[in-house]
């Protein structure tokens, strides 16, 4: 049990993982709850040309990373505002498109070996930037959620009462789009730009099964986080499997674990954003 403790990268990955677990199960669970789980996966494939590029260039990937999902959400903006293209159409065109471009630079004679880590991650070899901006990543989190809990909260459960309250529902969802962009480009470096949405959805949607009350879920979603990230440390251990992968194989195993005890739910859907919150 303690023996990939005494591994000096098993304590790099654990202390990465932890991290990005904690910010990832807390924000996962009004990305959840706002359903905006396809445009965290979409957020996620939009990165991989700005990686590919970072990659080649030899930059930090969070200097690529940043500049795509500005891109990718200026241009899912116009896509969907145009006459007979709905929303998730826009999306998806996008999506496909950025994706693409990433694939068809990583296949490029320009392209520097071990591309596909862009894909997987590389949780196992953080470095002490990747660490930094993990820890940075969780204090925005701590910070921020806190401070837009109320707005959150009032957008999901009435749109037009959080109107009625002088709210604004744009910028409650602007916000939350922010920092799931902010959350997406530090946590792809460590579980690629595959894998990064099973932190945000999994562990949250695992916790919504287990509790009917926004509070204790965001403390169950991130202990969730914790949990499999550890799991899937160990598996890839000694299995030798891919560190991203394994984490994500552990978020999933979870998350089955939970369905028997959220189908005993009367409601069955509970803490939906149209259904309402329990303070």
């Amino acid at each position: 049990m303690f023996e990939p403790l005494t591994e000096p990268f098993m304590q790099r990955a654990i202390v990465e993982m932890t991290l990005l677990a904690l910010a990832g199960g807390a924000l996962g669970c009004w990305v959840v709850l706002y359903e905006l789980s396809y445009a965290a996966e979409s957020l996620a494939h939009s990165l991989f040309p700005g990686l590919v590029i970072a990659a080649i260039a030899g930059i930090p990937l969070l200097l690529g990373a940043t500049p795509a999902v500005v891109l990718a959400a200026l241009a899912i903006a116009v896509a969907s505002r145009l006459p007979g293209v709905g929303r998730d159409v826009g999306v998806a065109v996008v999506v496909t498109t950025m994706f693409g471009l990433g694939v068809l630079l990583a296949l490029s004679p320009d392209s520097p070996p071990g591309v596909e880590a862009l894909l997987f991650g590389d949780i196992l070899g953080p470095s002490d930037g990747d660490i930094a901006a993990a820890a940075a990543l969780v204090l925005l989190v701590a910070v921020a959620l806190p401070l837009l809990h109320g707005r959150l909260l009032a957008t999901g459960f009435d749109r037009d009462a959080a109107r009625a309250l002088g709210l604004s529902p744009a910028f409650a969802d602007a916000a939350l789009l922010v920092l799931l962009a902010a959350a997406t480009v530090v946590a792809v470096q460590g579980l690629g730009n595959l894998l990064v949405v099973a932190v945000f959805v999994g562990p949250a949607a695992t916790a919504r099964n287990l509790t009917d009350r926004i509070g204790p879920m965001i403390a169950v979603a991130a202990a969730v986080a914790v949990l499999a990230g550890l799991a899937g440390l160990y598996l890839s251990y000694y299995a030798g499997t891919a560190g991203g992968a394994s984490v994500a194989l552990a978020i999933v195993a979870l998350y089955l674990l939970s369905l028997p005890l959220g189908l005993r739910g009367t409601d069955g859907g509970r803490l939906s954003p149209a259904g309402g919150y329990d303070h």
